[in-house]
């Protein structure tokens, strides 16, 4: 573990709501992630995706700055635009 982790891991176990906090931006980052990983698999650009889903291109923007918190609907709409399918598990 590098001395990020540890610090991390040190705030998380003195502060629920550190915790929380931390749970709910990494989430995010995590979506953010896959989405931009997706879309570059793909071959498309931001404002492409965003006319295959029919949503504006700031939208695909913001979820993958990790600056939305992105509902399961729009999701699954990017998904099925691009013949994927969600998949939502528990681990």
């Amino acid at each position: 573990m590098s001395r990020m982790d540890d610090l991390i891991e040190r705030k998380k176990s003195e502060s629920e709501e550190f915790a929380r906090e931390y749970a709910k931006e990494n989430e995010r980052i995590k979506v953010a992630v896959a989405l931009t990983q997706l879309r570059e698999k793909e071959g498309l650009t931001q404002r492409q995706l965003a006319a295959k889903v029919g949503k504006p291109q700031s939208t695909i923007a913001r979820i993958e700055n990790g600056n939305m918190n992105v509902s399961y609907g729009i999701l699954n709409e990017i998904a099925t635009s691009l013949g994927k399918t969600l998949e939502i598990r528990f681990v």
